[in-house]
């Protein structure tokens, strides 16, 4: 494995095994600026949360061109202690309510110490046959405490928050398991195209940077892109595969590369912005997959935003998102960061306007 990938590896596991549910983004924000530090001329911070570095182009009156990640992952908020000690909870994102039962997760308390505990599940030896599955608000977590005395010693108070408690790993040659690859695949990436580009003179001013709380409603994406006034944006997000059976139809398989995501559940994406990433795609022999989407990104918000943004979703696919685990292919990153980078390189002014009104051709 070449010295890259193993750095890249190295920022997945970091970034992946944080804590960083939604309006708790601290430590990703923090490891982030650190790692981008060196590749920006200057930070912007939104009172949200959301902050983004910026490479500023030699040209005058350069168009601004955003690059938006999210750092938050789905995660709970505690809710309840009862009086023996067990913890009860909410959900910070959309999560099913089949999966948590006997699954480790951890809590972040207040003196920012990681507690770990077990989500409480009855023993096939006690059930009548007669049991319903449970709703997350009546799940609880057994951190080993028998009474409230002992949880708030442990600096544990309701409305702290919890994540899966998922170490990062490789499975295969080109697959990996993690928790938050929704959306830390994002983060990784808002790193290294930065440091890709450190060298490189751009006609665009480029803000590369991360929102807050998108798994609650794209409530962040509003304030960066108020903030920052972009010209066009890039999402980099994270999407559900359903290839368990087979890839089915356009819902997105593992390894076979990038997404062209051409419509979800919050945004089309433009024909001139389609046609733009597809002929880079094909010029440049990166793996891509046409993809249709139930959901959404932070897109939804910022296309919307002043007199209309073009904006284009450049992800990956994972299996089992918002769950303990997600499994990836390392091969789908790099095709994305692939296809980022030439999509970042090739705009000019008329290229921007091209994507922004549809008028004339591409830039061969």
């Amino acid at each position: 494995m070449s010295i890259e990938n193993t750095k890249t590896l190295e920022r997945i596991k970091n970034l992946t095994e944080l804590h960083g549910s939604p309006g708790f983004e601290d430590e990703v924000r923090e490891y982030m600026y650190s790692e981008m530090q060196p590749f920006v001329d200057k930070f912007i911070q939104n009172k949200m949360g959301g902050f983004y570095g910026v490479k500023k182009s030699k040209k005058n009156n350069a168009p601004r061109v955003m690059v938006a990640a999210h750092m938050d992952e789905i995660g709970f908020m505690v809710t309840h202690i009862t009086e023996n000690g067990m913890l009860q909870f909410t959900n910070l994102g959309v999560v099913a309510n089949d999966i948590w039962q006997g699954q480790r997760l951890k809590i972040k308390n207040r003196h920012g110490e990681e507690i770990v505990g077990i989500v409480a599940n009855i023993p096939k030896h006690f059930r009548t046959g007669s049991e319903v599955m449970p709703e997350i608000k009546d799940l609880m977590l057994d951190i080993g405490a028998s009474s409230i005395e002992e949880v708030r010693d442990r600096g544990i108070e309701i409305g702290d928050t919890i994540v899966p408690h998922t170490p990062f790993t490789q499975l295969s040659q080109f697959r990996y398991s993690a928790k938050a690859w929704d959306n830390r695949y994002g983060c990784v990436l808002a790193i290294e195209i930065l440091e890709l580009l450190k060298d490189t003179e751009l006609d665009v001013d480029l803000y590369v940077g991360s929102n807050v709380q998108e798994e609650v409603g794209l409530r962040g994406a509003k304030a960066a892109v108020t903030q920052i006034q972009p010209d066009i944006a890039f999402v980099v997000d994270c999407s559900p595969s359903n290839d368990i059976k087979g890839k089915q139809q356009l819902s997105g398989a593992l390894g076979e590369g990038t997404l062209i995501r051409i419509k979800d559940g919050t945004m089309i994406l433009k024909p001139s912005f389609r046609d733009y990433l597809l002929r880079l795609a094909e010029k440049y022999n990166i793996s891509h997959q046409y993809y249709i989407s139930p959901g959404g990104t932070d897109g939804g918000e910022i296309h919307k935003a002043n007199e209309g943004i073009p904006t284009a979703v450049i992800g990956v696919c994972a299996r089992y998102i918002h769950s303990t685990d997600a499994v990836f292919d390392i091969r789908d990153y790099f095709a994305a960061r692939q296809l980022l980078k030439e999509s970042i390189t090739h705009l000019t002014k008329q290229q921007i306007n091209i994507l922004q009104y549809g008028n004339g051709e591409d830039e061969k």
